[in-house]
């Protein structure tokens, strides 16, 4: 390389102007970054990545990502939070944190299957033991928790079949005991209920929330979050996030700011929308059962309306258990609005068919085959007739 490349190059990289100071408008700035410059070694030696107080290095927050957490926290009603690449990450994130060899985890039986998956395989051969609670009896989850139980995950409504618990009574029963309580509380997005504010003095010590769903509200994120309000638990989360080397990209911290300003709006559109679809479908023969907790008769129902006014836009239904599974699949495949697709919370209405008795054997309960329907934005008359014309597959 010349001289005058050299010095060129050099000129580029080490340029001496700054833009002025001042410069406001709607969006947050994004910052990208690995390395992060300091003013001096005293400034090195001083800073602590664990407080919002500086910068140290990339995984551990630029000014984008701290001012999603701070925003986060607020939606959640807490005061300390920490991302994560995708809400199982997250929840991973809450394990490694609090468990050891020889601790006791406590899941309901309706847990997020991915979860439960982590719990049988991952965390099993670190010597870390698990037990599945009915998370509609109350009695029975106190007297399950023993004194290796370390901590427990409420989920409100449960996966799929959507069963909403008695979620004080569970974290009182919690409380009795000395353990911690985790809710996923991706559902409620912290709009439903407060997580940190059930009533009767009663929270959570962890909120996780996969920001996939109803905070990046566009279907094109993976993120997940942990607010607590204990400085201590925060503190080993974060010591959990520095050693496991989670990080989260400027871009989706981005995606998420710009669509949080607009998430109450969305989320009461889609629990508008969701409850007359729901409605609707109580009245069609080949459905058994709508399970939408807001609806009289779903399980859980009084649960919900004791701690939420709202619902997301997301149910299930039970179909007549005399149909055929070629019919429930052809159902689905005739739907022309709804995609099939996992995930939630975006703008475009999803289907998709589950096998109970695969997932969950005899715990489910339920009699009959399982849709999930997750209700977008689109106008729900259109949506109504979509499935309305599906149904002749099942005739």
């Amino acid at each position: 390389m010349s001289e005058s490349q050299t010095k060129l190059s050099t000129a580029l990289i080490h340029h001496p102007y700054q833009p002025p100071a001042g410069f406001g408008a709607v969006p947050p700035g994004v910052h990208k970054a690995s390395t992060v410059f300091f003013p001096n070694v005293a400034a090195l030696r001083a800073r602590d990545w664990r407080s919002k107080f500086g910068y140290t290095y990339g995984l551990h927050g630029t000014p984008t990502t701290f001012t999603l957490e701070e925003r986060l926290a607020t939606l959640e009603g807490g005061t300390h939070c920490a991302l994560a690449p995708s809400g199982l990450a997250a929840i991973a994130m809450v394990n490694v944190a609090l468990l050891e060899r020889g601790d006791e985890l406590l899941l309901p039986d309706n847990v997020y299957g991915p979860s439960k998956e982590m719990a049988r395989t991952l965390l099993a051969s670190w010597g870390i033991r698990h037990r599945l609670y009915d998370p509609m009896d109350v009695p029975a989850f106190a007297a399950m928790i023993g004194e290796r139980t370390k901590l427990v995950w409420l989920e409100a409504p449960g996966s799929v079949t959507m069963e909403f618990p008695d979620l004080r009574g569970l974290v009182r029963a919690a409380r009795a005991k000395g353990v911690l309580a985790a809710l996923d509380n991706t559902w409620g997005a912290g709009i439903a209920f407060s997580a940190f504010d059930l009533g009767d003095g009663l929270a959570v010590d962890f909120s996780m929330h996969a920001l996939t769903k109803f905070p990046s509200g566009g279907g094109d994120v993976l993120m997940g979050s942990v607010v607590t309000r204990e400085v201590a638990l925060h503190e080993k989360l974060l010591l959990a996030h520095m050693r496991l080397g989670i990080g989260v990209a400027a871009n989706d911290a981005e995606f998420v700011l710009r669509s949080l300003p607009t998430i109450e709006l969305r989320y009461r559109a889609h629990d508008r929308a969701a409850r007359q679809v729901a409605r609707w479908l109580q009245a069609q023969p080949p459905v058994r059962q709508v399970l939408h907790p807001a609806l009289p008769g779903a399980p859980g129902h009084e649960h919900w309306a004791s701690h939420c006014r709202d619902a997301a836009g997301l149910f299930s239904i039970l179909l007549d258990p005399a149909l055929q599974p070629a019919q429930i699949d052809a159902f689905v495949d005739a739907l022309r609005l709804f995609k099939i697709g996992y995930s939630w919370g975006g703008p475009v209405s999803l289907a998709v068919p589950y096998d109970l008795r695969a997932m969950r054997g005899d715990a489910a309960g339920a009699s009959g085959h399982l849709v999930r329907f997750s209700i977008g934005l689109e106008a729900p008359e259109d949506l109504i007739a979509d499935i309305e014309q599906a149904m002749q597959q099942l005739r």
